[in-house]
Parts: structure tokens; sequence; C-alpha cells
């Protein structure tokens, strides 16, 4: 009996414990079992790409020696695949040349002579069915818990619809499927653009204008590199709010979210005295905007009040803004001691609000809707103590060390002058 009371009593305490404590912050997706990154390339080989219009060459041989110098730069772990839309059907029957589209390299380890094999034997023939080369290139990759990443290359816009490759982005999109579409147009037409676009949007990925074989190549290893930096942690989706106290809640982990042009988001992390806040945004440039943007990330007091501010982090890529952020309990201590004595009460936070700010404007025709794609990553570890140092006081204390110095300093400044101009006249 006793022990059954005593287990009560705990029971309740904790209940109590969890009641008064409030909602647990969101817990970021644990990370998942290792599995190597995974991208397919997707290549237009529809007639158009016979256009002799970049450095003088084809389309398709530009692409052709792109495709081969990232097959020899592909990093070991990294799983690569290659399908092909518009490559084999040379008929004029719209409906069979709208089902042009294989996998020419499976989804895995790659051989890289047999890989280069199969681009060289690539020739320019048919349609263009975009989104269902979109489609089966999602089949191509898999499920998985992390991060895969389609990288479409192509001059025209799709010839085929529907499926309407916009649709069939937002289809994968809304599936969960953490599935990210690149697209690299090769061709300087408006209609191209906005529908890579729009594609490129509704999944989180980019789109970028390719004019010469640099441009594409380099392009093209750095989406590959990105899928292996980026795979191993597929970030939770959350949903920022427009204030402080309605924020979600945030433990340490990598989250994902969308913003709006010139929009502020609002996120909240719970912080211990001893502890340290690290926090980092990243903003994908994934359409045209105007010049002259930043994004900017600040932690705030409950109460509004400024703590720190990030401080740009670029990493030299033109595609992706990044900020930075640290603060602890301990940078805010002096400020606190200095406003003590105002009849403002201090209140001291309990949890951090973090502000995500950005001030991009939209180019005439680009769409504001769905918003930037946003990546926050939050740490909290043990303050980092700041090294000891001289101290001098503060206050009266401080005023009066300063008296003193001027004058001292003073004094031996007027009995040097005395002495040089009595030894001046005597000489």
């Amino acid at each position: 009996m006793i022990n059954f009371r005593r287990s009560t009593a705990v029971l309740l305490g904790l209940l109590a414990t969890t009641a008064l404590a409030g909602a647990a912050p969101a817990q970021a997706d644990e990370e998942p079992a290792p599995e190597p990154p995974r991208v397919e390339l997707v290549l237009d080989v529809s007639g158009s790409m016979r256009a002799a219009d970049i450095d003088g060459r084809t389309r398709i041989a530009v692409a052709q020696q792109a495709f081969n110098e990232v097959v020899d730069a592909l990093p070991e772990q990294t799983q690569l695949g290659i399908r092909v839309l518009g490559a084999t059907y040379r008929g004029k029957d719209k409906k069979v040349g709208c089902q042009d589209t294989q996998q020419i390299v499976p989804v895995g380890p790659v051989d890289r002579s047999a890989a280069k094999a199969a681009v060289a034997t690539l020739r320019p023939t048919g349609f263009t069915p975009v989104g269902l080369a979109l489609r089966s290139a999602a089949q191509d990759l898999g499920s998985g818990n992390t991060t895969r990443r389609i990288v479409l290359i192509t001059d025209g816009e799709d010839t085929c619809a529907p499926p309407d490759p916009c649709e069939v982005a937002r289809e994968l999109a809304a599936q969960g499927t953490s599935l990210v579409v690149d697209t690299l147009g090769l061709a300087p037409d408006e209609k191209v653009r906005r529908q890579l676009l729009c594609i490129a949007s509704a999944t989180g990925g980019t789109y970028t204008a390719a004019q010469s074989a640099d441009e594409l190549t380099d392009r093209i290893k750095q989406l590959v590199e990105r899928a292996g930096d980026t795979h191993t942690r597929a970030p939770t989706v959350v949903g920022g709010a427009n204030a402080c106290d309605s924020a979600p809640l945030l433990a340490p982990g990598v989250y994902a979210d969308r913003e709006s042009f010139s929009e502020h988001r609002y996120y909240r992390v719970p912080i211990r005295p001893g502890q340290e806040l690290r926090a980092s945004v990243s903003m994908a440039l994934d359409r045209a905007v105007n010049r002259d943007y930043g994004v900017l990330l600040r932690a705030t007091a409950a109460d509004g009040r400024e703590l720190v501010r990030g401080a740009d982090a670029g990493s030299g890529r033109a595609d992706v803004l990044s900020a930075g952020l640290r603060w602890s309990a301990t940078a805010d201590d002096e400020d606190a001691a200095e406003t003590e004595e105002s009849s403002a009460p201090v209140v001291e936070p309990t949890t951090v609000c973090l502000v995500v700010s950005n001030s991009f404007a939209p180019r005439p025709g680009t769409a504001a809707t769905p918003g930037m794609p946003v990546e926050l990553t939050i740490d909290v570890v043990p303050a980092a103590p700041a090294p000891d140092g001289p101290d001098l006081g503060r206050g009266w204390v401080l005023l009066a060390l300063l008296t003193i110095a001027g004058l001292i300093t003073g004094l031996l400044a007027g009995l040097l002058t005395r002495w040089w101009v009595a030894t001046w006249r005597e000489n």
C-alpha cells in the first residue's frame, strides 16, 4: 500500500510539472539511418537541341560535355542516374512522341565509362514531355527519409501537356517526398523561363539560365555536390508566425519553411541559464528578384528587446543568402545591470524569439507565391565563458579612476614642460 501511494504521488507530481511547463518544443526529425545521396539528371534531347547557339556549338554537344565532366568529378558516395526525354522517337505522331522518356543510367554507383558512352550516343530527335519525365524521375529515385534531387536541363517548354510539368512538381511537393527539382534553361526564352521557375519554386529548388558551356558545367557540378551536402538531414517542415507570442516553439534541429517577399517570420527557442543559442538561416533565390536585397536573422527577448542580430555569412554562392548568430544569457548581463536603476523593469528572457526577415522584391512577372525556401538551423550548447581580462570597474569607481589618472597625467606633462623650457633658456 505504501509503494502504491508513493507511485501515485510521483505520477501526480510529474503531471503537475508537465502542466506548469506548458507545451514541449517541436523536435526536428531524428537523424535517419545513413544512406547515400541520390540525384538524377534529366536531359532534354528533343529536336530543338540541335540549335548551335552556345559558344558556336549545338546545345546537345554542350550538354554532353557538361555531363562528361560531371560524371568524372562525381563524389564516390553519390548515387547518380540519367534520364532523357525526346531521344528515340523520330516520327510525327504526338501521342507516341509524348511517351518518349527513358532512363539510360540507373540510379546507383556510377560506372563512369558506361555513363559517358550512353550520353555520347544521344542525338536530338523528338518531342518534349517534361511533365512525364519528371514524374518518372521521381519514381527512379525511389522513397526515403532524406532529400533527393532532380536536375532538369532543357531548352524548351513542355510540348506534351498533360501532364503539365508545374502541376507534376506541385504534386510531388504535396506528397512530402523530400524531393527537390532544380532547373537549368539553355535558351533565352521567357515562356521557358516561367515554366522552369514554376517547377523549381514548387519543390524548393532553384532556376538558372545557363548561356555558356562553363556556366552549365559549373552549375550541374554545384547541384550534384549540394545533394551530398543536404541529403543526410531532411529538414522538418515548420510554419513561422507573424508575431513572437504565437510562434512555434522549436528544439535544436534543422527546419524548412517558406517566406514571402519583405516578410518577417518568428520562431521561439527556450534557453536555460548557462546555455548558448547558435542559429543560422539560409534563403534560396529560386526566382528573379530585384537587386539590392538581403536576409537578416535577429534574436529578441519576449518583450521585443533585441538581443543580437546575425551577420551575413555568404558562402560565395549567388543563389543562396545566409546569416547566423550566437547568444547566451551572459551576453545580456551587462546591459541588464546598466538598466537596473531605470524606471522600466528589465524582463529577463527565458524564451528567445528568432526573427527571419528579408528585403527581396520580385521583378515584374515574377510569381510571389509560394514563398522563398528557407532553411533554419538551431543548436543549443553550454555557454562558453568569455576570457578574463582587466576590470577597471564601473560607475563612480570608474569615474574616480579616470579623474586621478587625468590629474597625474596633467601634473607630469606640466613638470616636463617646465623642465624643457628651463633647459631651452639656459642653452
